[in-house]
């Protein structure tokens, strides 16, 4: 599974990284890091992964199952 955040949609809402801090972690800006960059979810996390984001006001967050 992979995971990718939009950065010209993400808002800094930090909904992902509340629900998900397994996941998805806040830059310095209060934005989700690692944006535009297509990654890895570690096995066992793949839940909180789609939790982080179907809680995203945005829909920022694309999960595929590559």
């Amino acid at each position: 599974m992979k995971l990718t955040i939009d950065s010209g949609l993400c808002s800094g809402h930090g909904r992902c990284y509340s629900i998900a801090p397994d996941v998805y972690e806040p830059d310095d800006e209060g934005f989700a890091d690692h944006r535009d960059v297509a990654r890895e979810v570690l096995p066992g996390h793949e839940a909180s992964a789609r939790e982080g984001a179907q809680s995203c006001p945005e829909g920022a967050i694309e999960i595929s199952e590559d």
